[in-house]
């Protein structure tokens, strides 16, 4: 366990010192939770059951009976809890001798930032791995394949059949995808975009795209469709913690989508050791995010 010590902040002891730095800065505004939709939970994990729904109705011949049919359960995504923590501990002689709030409330204050960073990252990670194989859903899939498969038989697309870096084109083709999406039994469905996710390198572009009131880069007068339709009625989400810098993502309004978990919230605490003197500062938390129905996301990891 590491101890701060006299001898880590020896400049603490003395006068003279103006200033310390690199411990706090500006942060950005909480960004995760316009990631996923927030719930509470009291158990260990939380499980959520899909459905296969129904299929359409049949001629029925005179006399003859009506052709039957049933739902089935599909696939299941389960929720697992991760407790996440962080602390340090101070001895009763630095906390005594330092001449400057170096320790202790600056220390915390720190301990705070890190904890926010840790959930934004954690949060940012699903989106990260939304096309890695090796991270997949209930269904066997990552959150972004172009082979979802449907109980009732067939696959399903979440991805532009290839791969794009964003543009008006790119927008608008994800967007009539989006508006193609069936249930399991191939029924359709109304799914509607409602926020566009991207990178700080692709806000300047996005803007363009989507605040000009004609089409970009075209001399004609065109209008911006995407724009004039408001196919983005909850705006673009710039996040800082998105690790490609071409991928970009459209939320939509599917229930059931991208999901936190609070099992316990955000906790700091404080006590002194009998033995050592030594006092020690702790944070944790305990929660999960993931995603159930992929209908939820759209995306594109870039050309």
């Amino acid at each position: 366990m590491s101890t701060i010590v006299s001898s880590n902040f020896a400049k603490a002891l003395y006068p003279g010192v103006n200033a310390w730095y690199g411990e706090k800065y500006n942060e950005y505004e909480k960004e995760w939770t316009k990631l996923f939709d927030s719930y509470k939970s009291t158990r260990q994990w939380e499980e959520d059951v899909g459905t296969s729904g129904m299929g359409l109705f049949q001629v029925k011949p005179e006399g003859e009976a009506i052709q039957m049919d049933s739902e089935r359960q599909a696939f299941t995504t389960r929720y697992t809890h991760v407790v996440y923590g962080l602390g340090f501990v101070i001895t009763r002689e630095m906390f005594e001798d330092n001449q400057y709030d170096t320790v202790g409330q600056r220390k915390a204050r720190a301990l705070a930032m890190s904890l926010s960073q840790t959930k934004e990252t954690i949060a940012a990670n699903v989106y990260n791995r939304a096309f890695n194989s090796s991270y997949a859903g209930g269904d066997g899939k990552q959150i972004l394949a172009s082979d979802h498969p449907n109980l009732a038989g067939g696959t399903w697309s979440n991805i532009l059949t290839t791969a794009s870096d964003i543009s008006e084109a790119a927008l608008e083709q994800a967007c009539i995808d989006i508006a193609r999406f069936t249930n399991d039994r191939g029924l359709k469905i109304k799914v509607m975009p409602q926020s566009l996710i991207i990178t700080p390198d692709q806000e300047f572009e996005v803007t363009r795209i989507l605040k000009s009131t004609g089409q970009v880069d075209v001399m004609n007068n065109n209008v911006n469709a995407l724009r004039t339709l408001g196919k983005f009625p909850k705006g673009i989400i710039v996040n800082h913690y998105l690790t490609d810098t071409d991928a970009w993502f459209i939320r939509t309004d599917v229930d059931n989508g991208m999901k936190y978990f609070e099992r316990r919230a955000d906790e700091f605490t404080t006590t002194d050791d009998w033995d050592t003197e030594n006092a020690k500062y702790k944070a944790t938390f305990r929660c999960s995010f993931g995603n159930t129905d992929p209908r939820a996301l759209y995306g594109s990891a870039g050309a």
